[in-house]
């Protein structure tokens, strides 16, 4: 079973996946030591994932098989082009426009010690550096990053 891989590729712990699927972690700690699991903690460990009960009982994992099958959801994409001007950017390129944006924020922020004007133009870099690390915590979230 491909459960610890399912976990690991999902960024959760046993804990998260406990909690999130209402079984006891103790349970989840069994299956992933390989245990044959009833049908109904298969149930709701697929729920908790998002994936059907045939993909969380195969025996080899292929983190990005199921990427190219189903595209990002909408609200996601919508997001990456709000902050980017793309559908879907790396996050190399998300890592790089933080950057700047934090270093022309915090430069314009000292600036504002003169000018009010400098100073709404230094927080305004600032709070779109932090909606540029979010949305590379969503990338994150989702594995939606190619070849990274």
């Amino acid at each position: 079973m491909i459960l610890k891989q399912l976990i690991l590729s999902k960024h959760l712990t046993q804990a998260q996946l406990a909690m999130m699927s209402g079984l006891n972690i103790r349970t989840i700690q069994r299956i992933e030591q390989g245990h044959k699991p009833s049908m109904e903690s298969l149930k709701c460990i697929a729920a908790a994932l998002e994936i059907d009960i045939d993909t969380l009982q195969k025996e080899s994992f292929m983190p990005h098989q199921n990427a190219s099958i189903r595209p990002l959801p909408l609200w996601l994409r919508v997001w990456f082009f709000l902050g980017t001007f793309q559908s879907q950017p790396d996050r190399q390129f998300l890592t790089r426009l933080e950057f700047i944006l934090h270093g022309f924020g915090l430069s314009f922020c000292l600036m504002g010690l003169f000018s009010e004007a400098a100073l709404v133009g230094g927080l305004l870099l600032l709070i779109n550096a932090y909606f540029i690390r979010y949305s590379k915590y969503l990338g994150d979230k989702f594995a939606i990053w190619q070849g990274s």
